[in-house]
């Protein structure tokens, strides 16, 4: 296993059990409208085969969910975010696999939508994850993609680095227990729409929201 993919584990082992309470406490509430308006962006139906990848606790599909979709598989690299997120779809027994972005022990062909909230730059090899993407898709399939950007007024981008430096990672910090929570999140740019694209992706399309703080990326096979 790679450093960074241990690093990413053991971090997200450790924050698991208070992983959605910081999501809803850091954003002020607004990633449950980020989630809603990625899935409605996405147009999901409900015979809709779902990997909802870097999972987490599963809040991203469990919204999906709700939309009638019942076959959900769930993977992320964290243990104990696999476990909470068993507990959030008991009762529609979700699938769990505990795997890398990089390497989807799926057939060719398995689903007809992905999505990933706040999860790419987890992964140490973003080319080879979407490849993988392309791969496990059905055609026509989507994979939706719901991530930080760096907003274009200079303003907003000032606070957005402030913020992103100096307050997020001290919460996350005293909140979790882990040192490394949340300190990643000023990572360099990256262009997901290229990286969709030169994996094979035809369609792409991007979308911002509040003020350019967030991405939805879909892209279509």
């Amino acid at each position: 296993m790679s450093e960074k993919k241990k690093q990413v584990q053991t971090m997200f082992d450790a924050i698991a059990v208070k992983y959605d309470f910081l999501n809803h406490f850091l954003s002020a509430g607004v990633d449950y409208y980020w989630r809603k308006k990625a899935i409605a962006l996405t147009g999901f139906s409900k015979d809709a085969e779902l990997l909802d990848l870097a999972c987490g606790t599963g809040d991203f599909a469990y919204t999906v969910k709700k939309l009638g979709v019942t076959k959900i598989v769930g993977a992320d690299l964290s243990m104990q975010m696999l476990k909470l997120f068993g507990a959030k779809f008991d009762w529609i027994k979700a699938q769990r696999v505990q795997t890398v972005a990089e390497w989807l022990p799926f057939l060719p062909g398995s689903f007809t939508n992905i999505t990933v909230a706040f999860g790419v730059r987890n992964f140490y090899d973003i080319p080879k994850a979407f490849s993988e993407f392309h791969s496990v898709l059905k055609p026509n399939g989507k994979a939706t993609v719901l991530e930080f950007c760096m907003p274009k007024n200079p303003l907003i981008a000032s606070l957005y680095r402030f913020y992103f430096k100096n307050i997020l990672p001290v919460v996350g910090r005293i909140v979790s227990g882990s040192n490394s929570a949340y300190t990643y999140l000023l990572d360099k740019e990256i262009d997901l729409v290229k990286l969709f694209r030169e994996a094979g992706f035809q369609e792409v399309y991007r979308k911002n929201l509040t003020f350019g703080l967030v991405q939805v990326v879909i892209a279509k096979k």
